[in-house]
């Protein structure tokens, strides 16, 4: 039997399994992390949201572990954003869109691979509906997109305007990755 180690993981693959590029199953994907000593390792549908434990507690060092171990077993390089599970509840609990939580299809979190250090806001401005809101907090960016993403120039724009980059995840997404990471 596996004890669960201390630390608890989220990890988000950014391009794996899209457009029939950089194709990782996500069985494939567990066996990866299982030989890079992750434990308790769940997926969540075929985009690279994956949860597990791991005893250490530097994610620069892990996350050069899981792109590398990644890197050797597909042959393409991956970006990989990482984070403490914790860091994932305190986004999901500092969110400001309550109402977007009703249709999760349109609340959209961006994590961001490192802080923004000068975002284009008067240019987010410019380019967003009138509909459309956002806010960043720390190293998420929130957008609510009640006419949805897919033909917003916001969405398209978030990562060049923050000036780094990011992995979007939708409401429902980011909340399926909490479940199953709190599974024992």
């Amino acid at each position: 039997m596996t004890r669960p180690m201390a630390n608890r993981f989220i990890a988000l693959l950014r391009g794996i399994n899209v457009g029939g590029k950089h194709i990782l199953p996500m069985r494939d994907l567990v066996t990866v992390l299982e030989q890079a000593g992750c434990v308790s390792v769940r997926t969540y549908i075929q985009s690279g949201n994956v949860a597990f434990n791991h005893p250490t507690a530097d994610l620069t060092t892990l996350r050069d572990e899981i792109k590398l171990a990644i890197d050797k077993h597909c042959g393409f390089e991956v970006q990989v954003f990482l984070m403490f599970e914790d860091r994932v509840k305190e986004a999901v609990a500092a969110n400001p869109f309550i109402e977007g939580e009703e249709d999760p299809s349109k609340l959209h979190l961006y994590f961001l691979l490192s802080p923004a250090g000068n975002p284009d806001f008067e240019s987010m401005n410019k380019i967003r509906t009138h509909t459309e809101r956002y806010e960043l907090k720390d190293d998420v960016f929130y957008l609510y997109a009640p006419e949805g993403v897919g033909s917003s120039k916001l969405a398209q724009k978030v990562e060049k305007l923050l000036g780094v980059a990011t992995t979007c995840r939708n409401w429902r997404t980011t909340n399926k990755l909490l479940d199953i990471a709190a599974r024992p």
